[in-house]
C-alpha cells in the first residue's frame, strides 16, 4: 500500500466536524507504550474496507476517532450537517467495537469546559500522550487545512506520521497528475472519457462507448412542464436511532445559534442504511433521473435525484458499488441509457475531476478570486427569507434538510451570489457550513470554481450567468413570483436578470475576450445607454438592501 511521509509536500488534510468533549471510550485498553500504531480515522473516512483497518493489529493497535469543536465552528455549521458527521461516527465507532478493534472515541457535551482540546491537532497529541503509540497512521484527508494541521501536531511530539493514499476514490491524486501532465487547460469531458476507458464502464466489445456517444446530456434537459412532476417515488426516511437522537440533543443544546434545523432529520448515518438507500435509488428514481435532472418544482423535495452524495463523500457508499449498480441497470433494462450515463459522469467524471483539480492547485486555489469580488452574502442565504420565489424555495430545502440538488445550488444560489459580487471565499464557506455532504476538496473547485468562476476558468471555460428566464424555463418558481423574469428594470424587474446585465457590464474587461460569452455579449453591446443606466442603478439598489456592499 502507497505511503507517504509527514514531510511529503503531497500530503493531504481533511475537513471534519466534531469537538471533543468529556467523554472518551468506555472500552478499555493499554493506555502504556505499547509500541502499537495510533490509526487516526477522521470524519469522513467512515470505511471498513480501509486498508489502515484491514492490516491492524487489534491487540496493539488503536483506532483514534474525535469529535472537535474547532471543526464544527471555523465555518457556521448547520445542525443537520453536525448531526449527519457525529452521528455517523459514532455508530461507526461502536461498528469497530464490535469487531473486536480498540477504539480511542472524544465525543462532544454539552459543556465545552470539558472538552479534552479545541482542535484536531490537540485533541491527537492528547491521544498520543495518553497512549504513546509508535507512529500514527491514517488516509489523506480531504481538506488541506486539517492535514497541514496534522502533520504539525506530529511534527510538535516528533512521532512520525504516516500519509497513505485512500482507496475510496478511483484515481490516487499522483495519477491525475499524471493524466494532466503539461496539458494547457484541463477538460472535464476529456477526463470523463479516459476515465470511462480506464475502467471499462459503459463501454461495448469493441471499447466504445455504448449508444454511440459518451455524453448524453442533451438528452437531459427536459422541464415538467404544466403537470409538473409525476409519479416520482419518495426518498427513503431514516428514523433517528438512539444514538443519533443522542446526538440530536447535544446538537440542539450546544448549537443552539447555528443555522438550519433538525426536526426531520432523516440522513442515513449507518453503511447497511446507505445501502438501502442506493438500492432505493436505483430501483426507483433512476431511470427518470436523466431526463429531469436539471428540473425544479416549487414544493418538492429530491424529485428524482439521489441525494447519495453525503454518504458517498463520507466513505459509508463506494463510488465502485454506485457505478456498478447504475451500469447493471442499463443493461438489465430498467434505466435508459441518458440517465445511467448522466449519473455515472457525476460520478466517475466530475467527482473523480474536482478532487484532483483542488490537490494541483492547493493551498493558492482557495485565494483565487478571478473578478475582484468582495460582496457579503445576503441575510436569505441563512434563513431563505425573501420574495423571490426560487430563491425561498432553495433555501427551504437548505434550512430543512442541509440539501438542495445541483441546479438549485449552481442557477439559483451560485448564479445569485455570483452575479451580486460576493466573496468567493466567504461563498465557499457558506456552502461549506450548510450542505450535509460539503466536505473542502469537493466544496471548492465547486463553489470558487464551477459557481463563481473565481478560478478565471481552471474548471469551466466559462461563467455561468443567465436571466430569470433560464428558471422560468426549467421550473414552476415564476410563476407565482412577483417578479417577472423578463424584466430588469422597474419595480417588477426580476432580479436575476437585473443583476444579469449589470455582472456582464461590470465584468467586461474580464469576459470580453471568451467565445463562450460570445452570445450575450453581443447582445449586450446592443443594449442602449439609457437601459445599462438604469440597470446600474437598480443593481446598486438591490446590493443596498441587501448589504451586499
Amino acid at each position: 500500500m502507497p505511503k507517504r511521509s509527514a514531510s511529503s509536500p503531497s500530503n493531504r488534510a481533511t475537513s471534519k466536524p466534531g469537538k471533543p468533549s468529556s467523554s472518551i471510550s468506555s472500552q478499555s485498553f493499554p493506555t502504556q507504550s505499547t509500541a502499537g500504531n495510533l490509526i487516526l480515522i477522521l470524519g469522513d473516512q467512515l470505511d471498513h474496507q480501509n486498508p489502515l483497518l484491514r492490516n491492524a493489529n487489534r491487540q496493539r493497535d488503536v483506532i483514534c476517532m474525535a469529535e472537535v469543536h474547532r471543526e464544527a465552528t471555523h465555518v457556521w455549521c448547520h445542525k443537520s450537517r453536525l448531526v449527519f458527521f457525529f452521528s455517523a461516527m459514532r455508530h461507526f465507532a461502536e461498528e469497530l467495537r464490535g469487531q473486536g478493534f480498540q477504539v480511542w472515541y472524544h465525543q462532544l457535551g454539552e459543556d465545552p469546559k470539558k472538552d479534552l482540546a479545541d482542535s484536531l491537532g490537540g485533541t491527537l497529541r492528547a491521544a498520543c500522550k495518553e497512549l504513546a503509540p509508535a507512529r500514527v497512521l491514517m488516509l489523506e484527508a480531504g481538506d488541506h487545512r486539517v492535514q497541514t494541521e496534522l502533520s504539525k501536531a506530529c511534527q510538535e511530539i516528533s512521532l512520525p506520521l504516516d500519509v497513505h493514499d485512500d482507496p475510496h476514490y478511483l484515481l490516487p491524486q499522483s495519477q491525475f497528475r499524471t493524466w494532466a501532465g503539461d496539458k494547457k487547460n484541463l477538460v472535464l469531458e476529456h477526463f470523463y472519457r479516459w476515465m470511462r476507458k480506464r475502467y471499462e464502464v459503459l463501454l461495448d466489445d469493441k471499447k466504445q462507448p455504448v449508444g454511440g456517444d459518451w455524453n448524453f446530456d442533451s438528452d437531459n434537459r427536459k422541464t415538467f412542464g404544466k403537470s409538473g412532476p409525476t409519479d416520482i417515488a419518495e426518498t427513503p426516511r431514516f428514523t433517528p436511532d438512539t444514538i443519533t437522537r443522542q446526538v440530536i440533543d447535544m446538537v440542539s443544546k450546544r448549537f443552539t445559534k447555528h443555522p438550519g434545523s433538525i426536526e426531520s432529520f432523516d440522513l442515513p448515518v449507518t453503511r447497511k442504511d446507505a445501502l438501502l438507500a442506493l438500492k432505493a435509488f436505483i430501483k426507483e428514481r433512476l431511470s427518470k433521473f436523466g431526463d429531469y435532472q436539471d428540473a425544479m418544482w416549487e414544493g418538492a423535495e429530491e424529485l428524482n435525484h439521489s441525494r447519495l452524495s453525503p454518504m458517498l463523500n463520507i466513505h459509508l457508499l463506494n463510488p465502485r458499488e454506485a457505478i456498478a449498480a447504475a451500469e447493471e441497470a442499463y443493461h438489465s433494462g430498467r434505466a435508459p441509457l441518458n440517465s445511467v450515463e448522466g449519473f455515472i459522469r457525476q460520478i466517475l467524471g466530475w467527482r473523480e475531476f474536482i478532487r484532483g483539480i483542488y490537490w494541483m492547485n492547493m493551498p493558492r486555489y482557495e485565494s483565487m478570486n478571478y473578478f475582484a469580488a468582495d460582496g457579503k452574502l445576503p441575510q436569505f442565504f441563512w434563513d431563505g427569507k425573501t420574495e423571490m420565489k426560487c430563491v425561498a424555495d432553495s433555501m427551504r430545502l437548505v434550512v430543512n434538510k442541509a440539501y438542495a440538488h445541483h441546479i438549485q445550488r449552481l442557477m439559483v444560489l451560485g448564479l445569485l451570489a455570483q452575479m451580486l459580487g460576493v466573496d468567493p471565499l466567504e461563498f465557499h464557506q457558506w456552502h461549506m457550513a450548510m450542505y450535509s455532504d460539503a466536505i473542502d476538496w469537493v466544496s471548492l473547485p465547486n463553489t470558487v470554481g464551477m459557481s463563481q468562476f473565481a478560478d478565471g476558468g481552471i474548471v469551466g471555460t466559462k461563467p455561468y450567468c443567465a436571466t430569470g428566464a433560464y428558471i422560468d424555463r426549467m421550473s414552476n418558481y415564476c410563476k407565482s413570483c412577483r417578479f417577472d423574469p423578463k424584466v430588469a428594470v422597474g419595480d417588477t424587474a426580476c432580479p436575476f436578470t437585473t443583476l444579469y446585465w449589470d455582472f456582464l457590464d461590470r465584468n467586461l474587461p474580464k469576459i470580453e475576450n471568451n467565445q463562450r460569452l460570445k452570445f450575450q455579449l453581443t447582445a449586450l453591446k446592443n443594449k442602449d445607454d439609457k437601459f445599462i443606466r438604469e440597470v446600474r442603478i437598480k443593481a446598486k439598489e438591490l446590493m443596498k438592501v441587501w448589504k451586499v456592499q
